[in-house]
Parts: structure tokens; sequence; C-alpha cells
């Protein structure tokens, strides 16, 4: 009967130490599932908290693009209806310093390459003041420069072009040089060269003016990483 009683008790420890192993074990699991899971809430948390720090940045930095737009707005409006223009002719006049400011600015820049139209404009400064052209010349790199594309920062890029006048007097060729210092488009002499004498005088003249093309918005995207 003692050994009977020994057994049951022998019985009894041993079920209770699997109780406890078991307790333990779902207790360190559940540990390690809280660890893990606290872990990942800590990560997701500082994630939102990165997000939310980038959306604040970028509604400021929209505030203040929706400022800058309406004042940019209103500037050149302003500086569009000027009866005036810059070069101080009439707005609405069709003389030669004629023309709204935007129509000037695009005349002085323009945002694409056009040789011919070069061409046409040197012509007529010198055909205006009664001046006999012998020629025009440059190279037309129009093909060229159909791959300049646009940019976030564009810059200038010159156009080499030269002209020869003859049967002019001193007077004339002062009003030529005058002129092209006067141009709307920027007009920059590389050389000048003057000969003969009197009625009969020649006038050469390598020059370069200049193009931009156009301007555009890079637009990014950012990613937040974890």
């Amino acid at each position: 009967m003692a050994k009977s009683r020994g057994s049951i008790k022998h019985l009894a420890i041993t079920k209770a130490n699997t109780q406890v192993v078991i307790i333990a074990g779902v207790a360190g699991f559940l540990t390690v599932v809280f660890l893990v899971f606290s872990q990942a809430l800590i990560s997701q948390n500082a994630y939102l908290s990165k997000v939310t720090v980038k959306k604040e940045v970028a509604d400021k930095q929209l505030q203040e693009n929706l400022v800058a737009v309406s004042e940019l707005t209103k500037s050149y409006n302003e500086f569009q209806n000027k009866s005036i223009n810059v070069i101080g002719g009439q707005k609405s006049g069709t003389a030669q310093n004629d023309g709204s400011n935007p129509k000037i600015i695009l005349d002085a820049l323009p945002s694409s390459y056009d040789f011919p139209a070069l061409t046409s404009s040197i012509e007529k400064i010198l055909t205006t003041r009664d001046l006999r052209v012998d020629s025009i010349t440059g190279i037309d790199e129009e093909i060229t420069q159909q791959a300049v594309l646009s940019s976030p920062n564009p810059q200038a890029i010159p156009m080499a072009f030269s002209f020869k006048i003859s049967d002019a007097n001193y007077q004339k060729i002062q009003e030529v040089v005058t002129a092209l210092t006067k141009s709307i488009r920027p007009i920059q002499v590389d050389s000048l060269q003057i000969s003969g004498g009197g009625d009969e005088m020649e006038l050469e003249v390598s020059a370069h003016t200049f193009f931009q093309p156009p301007k555009n918005l890079n637009i990014k995207t950012e990613a937040v990483q974890p």
C-alpha cells in the first residue's frame, strides 16, 4: 500500500512538473510574440512619424507655392498691361519698337532655334536704313539644335552669323553699329572690318546672338523609407 501511495505521489509531481513546463513554454512564446509585435509596432510608428513630417513639409511648400503663383500672376498682368513697353514703344502699336512686354521678351530671347528668322531680322535692320546688303551668312544648325530639350535650368545658346554691306558712307555705318547695340535681341559683335572711303565704304561684321530652350518644372516624388 505504501508503494502505491508513492507511485501516486510521484505521478502527481510529474504531472505538476509537466504543467509548469507547459506554462513556462506558453509564457515564453507569448513573451516572444509580444516582443516581436512591440518591435513591429515601434517601427510602424516611426515610419508613420516620418511620413507625417514629410507631408507637413510638402504642405508648407505647397502653401508657399500658391502664394508665389498669385504674386507672379499679379506681376505678370501688370507687366503685360503697361501701355508703354520696356523699350519705349506703344503696347498696341505696329512700329519697330511697339508691342507688348511679353512679346518683346520672347523676341529678345526666343525659346527655339530659328536661323531664317534671325537672318530676316538682320536684313530688316539693314534694309530699313537703305543699305545695300551683299550677304547674310551663317551655319544653319536646325537639325543639331532640335536635340536641345527643355530643362529646369536652361542656358542661353549662341547663334553665329555674319553680314556684309557696301556702297555706304561713314554715317550709315555708324547707324548700323548703333542699331545692333540697340537691337531688342542681344547681339554681340565678334569682329568688324571697314574698308573703302567716301560713299563706297564696305562693312563686314561677324557676330552672334542667342536663343534659350524653354524651362520646365522638375516635379519629383520621394519614397519615405521605413
